[in-house]
């Protein structure tokens, strides 16, 4: 699998990472395991996860696949710290909080090191100060490699990245910053995806099928070992299941029998070759389904299928992202 250069740092990673959200839960031991083999076969290297993931049962099971299926050394680990299990807090961002689930991690992983840590969201109660310190001191420390943000809105992510970039060579510079984009979900690309672009931040697109969605698998009911019958996470994929979201998907889907090709490597390959995306953190419940998704190592879409599927999925973007000199 090809690598590349997460955002403007030395680190390379393959361009599909995969992701564990459900390892723990809805994945056990025996899929997980068939997964990271899949992965690591195909070329793969970059396995996000989570302190969150499972309440640390994602993080345990890597940690177990790693001593025992795959090398530590082949893959590039990502974990994520400042969620927390508090319906009045849903976030911490405070040092304290972030240093203490890294080295909770860090023993769940079975691992002195990640090769990537990510904070989970902005916490709008802790100085962002504080915040970024915890990543210095996690890195000067050995405890991280490289770290990033995920789920912070265009002037957080500046705002972080600025903050780190005035001290450099005492801060620790922003590789990555992790959000959902898609077809279905291309509102990073308001203020995010060009702030990203140019303070040389790696992008990392979560469900990056919208939610499955575009694989064309709800396009006439909803399968019942599919996500959308699971009782936790239908709610998480019914926002893509409307009228809007049909045509896209109905865009794709022509896409692909144009390709002879299926509408998962479509969608995937779209979203893979956007400007500054790194890699696209693919989800899957089998290792078949992943296997299908690494196989769009070999696609790239024509010129004019980009166009057509950037047309029929376009946001709305007005005032003041467009030229609105003539407004």
């Amino acid at each position: 699998m090809e690598l590349r250069h997460l955002g403007r740092t030395g680190l390379r990673v393959s361009r599909i990472g995969l992701g564990t959200l459900t390892w723990g839960r809805d994945t056990d031991e025996g899929d997980a395991a068939e997964q990271l083999k899949a992965f690591w076969e195909a070329g793969g290297t970059l396995i996000d996860t989570a302190d969150v993931y499972g309440d640390g049962a994602a993080e345990y099971l890597l940690g177990q696949l790693m001593e025992e299926l795959v090398p530590r050394r082949d893959l590039v680990v990502a974990t994520k710290s400042g969620s927390v299990p508090d319906p009045d807090r849903r976030f911490d961002g405070s040092r304290g909080h972030l240093l203490a689930a890294l080295d909770a991690s860090l023993e769940r992983l079975g691992t002195d090191h990640v090769d990537l840590w990510q904070i989970h969201a902005f916490d709008p109660h802790t100085p962002v100060e504080e915040t970024l310190q915890a990543m210095d001191i996690a890195v000067t420390s050995g405890r991280a490699r490289y770290a990033g943000v995920s789920n912070f809105c265009g002037w957080q992510l500046a705002r972080a990245a600025t903050w780190q970039l005035a001290a450099p060579g005492v801060r620790t510079r922003l590789a990555s910053t992790q959000m959902e984009y898609s077809l279905l979900q291309r509102g990073i690309e308001r203020e995010v995806l060009p702030a990203a672009l140019d303070l040389g931040i790696g992008v990392l697109p979560s469900s990056p099928l919208g939610r499955g969605v575009l694989t064309g698998k709800y396009r006439h009911t909803t399968p019942a070992d599919s996500r959308g019958a699971s009782e936790h996470l239908a709610p998480f994929v019914a926002p893509y299941l409307d009228e809007t979201a049909g045509r896209v998907v109905d865009a794709v889907a022509t896409a692909a029998d144009g390709l002879a090709t299926t509408a998962l490597k479509v969608a995937l390959a779209w979203v893979r070759d956007r400007p500054g995306v790194v890699a696209p953190i693919v989800g899957a419940r089998t290792a078949q389904q992943l296997r299908a998704a690494l196989s769009v190592e070999s696609l790239t879409l024509p010129d004019e299928i980009c166009r057509a599927l950037d047309d029929v999925s376009a946001p709305v973007h007005r005032y003041p992202d467009q030229d609105w000199s003539t407004l």
